[in-house]
């Protein structure tokens, strides 16, 4: 009897360690599964990062753009309110030319 014992110890070992060995296939497998899905997503992170970098420099370009306009507009308002006001001192002039020579 003791011999049975000491060769269903022996099965029991074996097939535990078959056991283990299997486990840790599977345990590897999804280690690996894992690792690439955290490359994966290490990828697509950088690549979002690079997306975000571009627009910003877009958007600084942008901007910059913008302002260069409105200075330009700005130089333009300007012009014009100088060139109304020389307008408008000259319609004085002749108007009160006329008006002189109305009186006379």
């Amino acid at each position: 009897m003791s011999m049975r014992v000491t060769r269903a110890i022996k099965i029991g070992t074996a097939i535990v360690c078959v056991g283990a060995m299997m486990g840790c296939a599977v345990t590897e497998e999804r280690m690996q599964a894992v690792e690439a899905a955290a490359q994966a997503a290490a990828s697509d992170a950088a690549a979002a990062n690079s997306a975000a970098q571009s627009a910003s420099s877009a958007a600084n370009a942008a901007q910059q753009a913008a302002s260069a306009a409105q200075s330009t507009a700005d130089q333009a308002m300007r012009a014009a309110n100088q060139s109304q006001a020389c307008c408008d001192a000259t319609n004085e002039k002749i108007d009160r030319m006329f008006q002189k020579s109305m009186s006379k």
